[in-house]
């Protein structure tokens, strides 16, 4: 049985608000979050972009469900030491509700430390070096570490949850999903791929969670919501490595101007029509993943939550 969880949009919400959807989300039958943990947001308009840590650990207290990064890199911006603590501590605190998503990351948040941004294959040396690291100190062990990329001088963290938190990692290309498949307790993604699945479960990841995230805009008028999509989420139709490589929001500012409505909302269900949304929920079980996260965007939650507790979440189950 699928699981179907919301993902709350650090990018467009603060964290009081975040906290909030949480619980409506709870009672609107979403059984799992997803949150995303930027610096900065994608565009200014989006105009959010609270501490991860924080909010999790509000959530923790205002809802029974589990919750996944989606994604942290544990890279540049923050030591993985640091990030392993933060980690322990948020699966200490909702009883082993906590799963670590991780990726390599994009500039956008990691340049603010470290102007120099590694390319693709040695971030994905950086984030297997990580997650051992990570691991090492989760066993409670007092740890020294010298490394490729990282070097650690007797650490040990005292606060740990019963088990350790598992290691989802987001992967989209060809050697990162094989990296996945070998190092990572599950399989992020933000796109209905078979293909990428396929490839998670035979690089070692048969038989491990694999979790598909995607957006979504309801509103009463189609017409409107595609607005709002094209509005907030341009960025969803850049194509390339960008998303990777460009420091600032104003960058990305820049190349949506030549984002057209319908390139922003190729891949987005808009409007009320709830087999719209259902079709889209269903192209990722299609393609293997066992647990769908929907991000609703722009400011109409309530309705939303209303919306896929009658009309969307009983025709996908």
């Amino acid at each position: 049985m699928a699981t179907f969880g919301y993902f709350l949009s650090s990018e467009e919400h603060g964290p009081k608000e975040l906290v909030r959807q949480a619980r409506l989300a709870e009672r609107a039958g979403f059984e799992a979050l997803w949150i995303s943990d930027h610096f900065h947001p994608w565009l200014d308009v989006q105009g959010n972009s609270p501490f991860v840590w924080s909010v999790i650990g509000a959530l923790a207290e205002a809802t029974s469900l589990p919750i996944t990064t989606a994604v942290t890199c544990p890279l540049v911006r923050v030591h993985p030491a640091i990030i392993a603590q933060a980690a322990a501590t948020s699966a200490a605190l909702t009883g082993g509700r906590f799963r670590l998503g991780v990726g390599t990351g994009e500039a956008l948040n990691e340049h603010i430390i470290d102007s120099r941004w590694p390319p693709a294959s040695e971030r994905l040396e950086m984030l297997e070096e990580a997650v051992e690291l990570m691991r090492d100190l989760w066993s409670g062990r007092l740890v020294t570490h010298r490394g490729a990329h990282y070097d650690l001088d007797t650490a040990r963290l005292y606060t740990l949850p019963d088990e350790p938190p598992p290691v989802y990692m987001s992967a989209f290309g060809d050697k990162a999903v094989r990296l996945a498949g070998r190092i990572a307790d599950g399989y992020i993604c933000t796109g209905p791929s078979a293909e990428l699945v396929r490839k998670f479960r035979e690089s070692g990841g048969e038989g491990k969670p694999s979790q598909g995230g995607l957006k979504v805009c309801y509103a009463a008028d189609e017409a409107a919501a595609r607005k709002t999509v094209h509005r907030l989420w341009p960025t969803q139709g850049i194509k390339g490595e960008a998303s990777q490589l460009l420091p600032l929001p104003r960058h990305f500012e820049e190349l949506a101007e030549a984002v057209t409505e319908e390139e922003a909302t190729a891949s987005t269900p808009c409007g009320p029509d709830p087999e719209v949304h259902a079709q889209a929920i269903r192209e990722y079980l299609d393609a293997g993943f066992t647990e769908v996260y929907v991000s609703q965007i722009g400011e109409e939650q309530d309705a939303f939550f209303d919306f896929y507790a009658k009309e969307v979440l009983p025709r996908v189950r």
